[in-house]
Parts: C-alpha cells; structure tokens; sequence
C-alpha cells in the first residue's frame, strides 16, 4: 500500500503519460525523438564502440535484445518512470542517445544518461542534446531538479555536463564499477532556473 504523501507531487500522477513522448529540437539540426524499431542496427553498432563500452555497464547482444529495449522504454514513459530519445541530425540519422532515468514525480527530481557515436563527438552534439532535454524536462514539464553522473576519468562527460548548466556537486567515492574497477564518480546537477553558461 502507498503512503500518501503530506506534500502535493511536483508532477500529477498521469500529467506525462496523458500524452505522446515529445520530439526536442536543439541547434544544429538536432532533432530528439523516440526510438523506432529501424533504429536497431545503429543502437546496436553503438555499443561495438570501446568508448561506450566501457562507461556503460549494459550491452545489447543483438538486435531482437535493442527492440526489446525500445519496448521497454515506451512502456517506462507510460508508467511515467524514464524516457530515453535517440538524437538524430533532422530526425534521421541516429547520432546519440539521450535518456530520463528514475523519474519521481513526486519530488520532481530525474537523472540523465547520454552517449554518442565517435562521428559526432567533439562537434557539441551532446552538450545541445543535454541542454534541450534540461530545458523541456524542467521548464515544460515541470521537474525540479536534474542530475547525472560521470567516471571521475570520463573528462568529455564533464564537459558536456557542465556545458549543458549541470553544476558539479561533489564527487562520490568508489560509486560504480567499470572494467577496470571501481571508479569514483563526479555528481552534477541542474535545477529549475539554472541556465546553461553563454
């Protein structure tokens, strides 16, 4: 049984799901949208990167298992828990992808995930990406407070995260695993009326 809470949600049980996951748009050309089942083969070439690989401790052996997970995607944005788009240039090529993960609607706060494809690194596409998703989740769609984390080693995620008006917090000890270890992990965040840095 669900306590009821002595505060009201940030986000009405149901406000997300009502309607469709949108589409963001960012500079450049960049367009965010749901993943569709022809977008297995690049989702799947992604993971044959070394680079994501090794920040990412989940892998997708084939592409029956990618549709799988576009599935599971869909079915957590209507119970309102994540939601995760591929970034595209026009809505067509799949450069990236970027996600909303553990969602509260109650205290308003999610966490963000993203990668992209080597082509596309170092040309700001993720940095956009991660600013367009901040802008809607926090001014449109009414959360909070944003987090993400990073390896303490993965500089080009900090950049990005900083970047996109993602503060950083603080460092968390020896938080995750990855490979070659323990690592620990750089905290950023970015809360409602934070902007990105001109």
């Amino acid at each position: 049984m669900r306590v009821p809470l002595s505060t009201p949600p940030t986000i009405p049980a149901g406000a997300l799901a009502a309607g469709p996951q949108p589409t963001l748009t960012a500079p450049g050309d960049l367009v965010l949208r749901p993943w569709e089942p022809p977008d297995a083969p690049a989702f799947l070439a992604a993971y044959q990167d070394p680079e994501i690989r090794h920040w990412h401790a989940r892998h997708p052996a084939s592409e029956s298992q990618v549709r799988e997970w576009f599935v599971e995607y869909h079915q957590a944005w209507a119970r309102e828990t994540g939601a995760s788009w591929a970034v595209t240039r026009g809505g067509g090529e799949v450069l990236g992808r970027i996600a909303l993960t553990s969602m509260d609607l109650d205290d308003g706060v999610a966490g963000c995930a993203y990668w992209v494809l080597p082509a596309a690194r170092r040309t700001g596409v993720a940095s956009r990406a991660l600013t367009a998703l901040g802008d809607w989740a926090l001014d449109r769609a009414g959360f909070h407070r944003l987090h993400l984390d990073h390896s303490t080693r993965n500089a080009a995620s900090c950049r990005t995260a900083l970047r996109a008006g993602f503060l950083l917090e603080g460092t968390k000890r020896s938080d995750a695993v990855h490979p070659d270890g323990r690592h620990d992990m750089h905290l950023h965040a970015r809360i409602r009326g934070d902007r990105p840095p001109t």
